[in-house]
Parts: C-alpha cells; structure tokens; sequence
C-alpha cells in the first residue's frame, strides 16, 4: 500500500499535501486508509490529516448509496461488463454475511476495521446490494469511518512517535 500511495503522492506532486490526501482518501481500497498514511508521510499535522482524510473517503459514499445498484442493474445489461459487475458483486456479497445479520452494527465494524477489503467504498456497496435503508447505513458508515480514523491514527502517528520518542 505504502508503494501505491507513494506513487500517487509523486503524481500528484506540486498540489497541496492536502488536495493528495483528499484525492487518496477518495478512491477504492485505499480510502481512509490511505489518506492518513498519505498524510503522515508528507508530515501533515494530525487534525489536518484527520480532516482531509474524513472528507476525502466520505464524498463518494452518497453515490455509492444512491447510484450503484442502477449502475450496476444497467452495466449488467451490457454482455462485455456484466461478468465483470457480477464478479464485483459476488466479492462483495461474500463479505456480507454479518452486516446482513447485525445490519447497523455489522456495517459500521466492517468499515471501522481496517483490513484489507473493509471500508467505507465496500461497506456503501454492500449496504445498497441487501437495500439497508439510508438512516441506517449512513450513520453506520460515518462511525465505522471514526472507528477507522482513530485505530489509523494510532497506527501512522501514534506509534511512530511512541517509537521516535523511545530511540
């Protein structure tokens, strides 16, 4: 991930390391996640990192709500991509089992762990596949999105500065 998010910091060199963390945190798998190790290794302070980061992941997840299983009901008409949306569904499907079962509980610990597959780009997709209502897995999303941002926090700033201030 480290190498993913370098290569995008340098590809968007000479933007604000700000408008980088904002863009990093907007895309698939990376997300949250990204952003703030984005944020860290361009030496932002922490409330900015945390700020641009949060916006950053939470901007396409209205879309995701609203549009992607239209998208997805009208790209399945296509013979070429269908396979490929069934593919992206069945993935993410498979990961649903507990936030079909606990809904709002499920939901919000899928996105606020942060493992590999988990987040909020994941948690929206899945939530608007098994049509939780919106008051639910809004909400759901943007706790498990503060989940996410503390843990990462620990992770990218906490523990280096603990380990810094042990040398």
């Amino acid at each position: 991930m480290d190498s993913i998010i370098q290569s995008i910091s340098e590809a968007l060199s000479g933007l604000p390391g700000e408008l980088v963390v904002l863009v990093i945190s907007m895309l698939p798998v990376l997300e949250l996640r990204g952003g703030l190790i984005a944020s860290a290794l361009l030496g932002l302070p922490l409330e900015r990192g945390i700020m641009f980061s949060l916006i950053g992941n939470i901007i396409p997840i209205p879309f995701i709500l609203l549009l992607i299983t239209p998208l997805f009901d009208r790209l399945k008409k296509t013979k070429r991509i269908k396979p490929l949306v069934e593919k992206l569904e069945a993935k993410s499907l498979g990961k649903s089992e507990k936030i079909q079962k606990y809904q709002f509980w499920g939901l919000m610990l899928f996105v606020g762990i942060p493992l590999p597959g988990t987040g909020a780009w994941t948690g929206g997709l899945i939530a608007s596949l098994l049509n939780i209502k919106l008051k639910k897995a809004v909400p759901a999303i943007f706790l498990g999105l503060l989940m996410a941002t503390v843990i990462m926090c620990i992770i990218t700033y906490g523990i280096p500065a603990l380990v810094g201030s042990v040398q």
